[in-house]
């Protein structure tokens, strides 16, 4: 098992497959999750080992955002990452936000630095 755990929550999953072999490449232990509610299970498990939460922001039912307010509620120092194809930021303090497409590159500076 690696140092770093990440959750992934994607409800394409093309994209959460091909973001968690990503980050498995790279020596990433990987959770991954199609929908929020079934993250809040993992957090709520789990959250003291998660290094990252990396979310959509539109998800079916609750949303990323309310995603990573519940996650941050519970852990504060939970570096968090927000996605989105449909929004330009997303409203969230102490949270990164990615624009779709986003590089690689951009990618692992916010989950691995």
């Amino acid at each position: 098992m690696s140092s770093r755990l990440v959750l992934i929550v994607e409800d394409d999953p093309f994209q959460r497959e091909v973001l968690a072999e990503l980050l498995r490449s790279k020596d990433v232990d990987v959770i991954e999750c199609s929908t929020a509610e079934a993250a809040e299970l993992v957090i709520s498990r789990s959250g003291a080992e998660i290094s990252a939460l990396i979310s959509d922001v539109m998800l079916p039912g609750q949303s990323g955002v309310e995603l990573a307010r519940f996650a941050k509620s519970q852990f504060p120092r939970l570096k968090v990452v927000l996605v989105s194809g449909a929004f330009d930021s997303a409203p969230l303090l102490d949270a990164a936000f990615l624009r779709k497409p986003y590089s690689t590159a951009e990618l692992l500076r916010e989950v691995l630095v």
